[in-house]
Order: structure tokens, then C-alpha cells, then sequence
């Protein structure tokens, strides 16, 4: 039996109702996150963080009774163990360096793609995996600073792989069930050969990570889980 998916709680923090709601309904349709709670100034998301204790937090820079980044400052004085990402139409420079220097894990700026922050959770969620990890090794290290590839950095695809096809064979993998490359075909719709070549190359790329299981007779069979 394998170990389920860890959910993550997400406290959205943003001074326009209808942004966090759009925000809320998104995390709501990605796997392992859940919406703990919604404020909309500051004063009210420091009392949430300590009322939810919560894994990530989503902060607006610009909130009606203080700047997004003192409470992001306290929460990493009184709240250390929650993530921050802020999303924010705030690009000043000097907002950008408190919140690299104030412990932000990303930075986003409206107005932006879904896809942009459904990338940022991935990251999050690989960077708790390592964290949960008894002992890593570089390329753990690596990801986990954004060393590399990176979150919303990909390098490029062998010839004869398509980027279209790279992300569906990614989708079709979880970090909870380990997938033959026939079974992956069969879920994407290619053949074998073309899902093992993808699977390879998400391996190699540090997106999933293969392990061998050995039957009775004949060569082991490679399975593939995300990292």
C-alpha cells in the first residue's frame, strides 16, 4: 500500500474579494491542497496564521492596513514553518529584494497565468518532499534552491519529443502511485516506446524518479512516480 499524498493548507491573502475568491477556486481544483482560510488585510491574516497554522501562504503586497511584506516578515519571525508565495501587481524592484530577502519561496505578479502558479505549487510540494526526506544528495539540494532547471525553467527536450506530449505524460504521473511505461502509454495515448523515451527524460530531469522491481524471471521493470 502506498503512503497517501500529503494535503497542504493554503491561507489566501489578498484586499480584493473576487481575487481571492478566482485564487480559491484554482487551489481547489489542484491535488494535494486544500484552502485553510481567507483574509483580506493584514492584521487579519497574521491572526489566521496563528488560528490555522497553515503549510503555504499567498500574500498581496498591497493590503488596506499594511504592507503585504511586514506580514511577511512577522511570519517568518513568528511562523517559520509556513511558506510564503507572494502574488502581488506590485513589481517595483525594491518590493521584489524584501520579499527575496524576507524568505518569499516565489514571487508572482499579476496578471499572470494559472499555469504560473499552479508551477510555483509544484515546486513547493517538491520542496516539502525533500524536506521530508531522511538524507538528500546534491540534486535534492539543488531543487530545493531552485538550482537548475528550477521551478518555471525547463530544459530543453531531446530531439523528437514535444513539449505538449512531455507535460501530458508528467500529468498522468503521481507522486503516490509508480506507473510502468505501459501503463503510461496506455493513460496518454502513445505507445510504449515513446512514453518509456518521456519517462527517461523526467527522470533525468529530476521531475520523476524510477526505481526496478524484480519479478521471478526476466529483466526487472522500471517504474516511474513523481519526485
Amino acid at each position: 500500500m502506498t503512503a497517501a499524498q500529503p494535503e497542504f493548507g493554503v491561507l489566501v491573502v489578498d484586499d480584493d474579494f473576487m481575487v481571492a475568491r478566482i485564487h480559491s477556486r484554482f487551489l481547489q481544483t489542484q491535488d494535494g491542497f486544500r484552502v485553510a482560510g481567507v483574509a483580506h488585510t493584514g492584521i487579519d491574516a497574521l491572526a489566521k496564521l496563528a488560528e490555522l497554522n497553515p503549510d503555504l501562504m499567498l500574500l498581496d503586497v498591497h493590503l488596506p492596513d499594511m504592507s503585504g511584506l511586514e506580514v511577511l516578515r512577522i511570519a517568518r519571525q513568528d511562523h517559520p514553518e509556513v511558506d510564503v508565495i507572494v502574488v502581488t501587481a506590485e513589481r517595483e524592484l525594491d518590493s521584489v529584494r524584501d520579499a527575496w530577502q524576507g524568505g518569499a519561496m516565489s514571487y508572482l505578479v499579476k496578471p499572470f497565468e494559472y499555469t504560473a502558479l499552479a508551477q510555483r505549487l509544484d515546486h513547493f510540494r517538491k520542496a516539502r518532499a525533500v524536506l521530508d526526506t531522511p538524507q538528500v544528495d546534491q540534486s535534492d539540494i539543488d531543487r530545493l534552491f531552485g538550482v537548475g532547471s528550477g521551478p518555471g525553467r525547463r530544459p530543453d527536450l531531446p530531439k523528437g519529443l514535444s513539449r505538449e506530449t512531455a507535460d501530458l505524460v508528467r500529468r498522468a504521473l503521481s507522486a503516490d502511485e509508480a506507473l510502468s511505461a505501459t501503463e503510461c502509454a496506455e493513460r496518454v495515448g502513445i505507445s510504449r516506446v515513446s512514453a518509456r523515451r518521456y519517462l527517461e527524460y523526467l527522470d533525468q530531469t529530476g521531475v520523476a524518479q524510477v526505481r526496478l522491481k524484480y519479478g521471478k524471471t526476466g529483466r526487472p521493470e522500471r517504474l516511474y512516480r513523481l519526485v
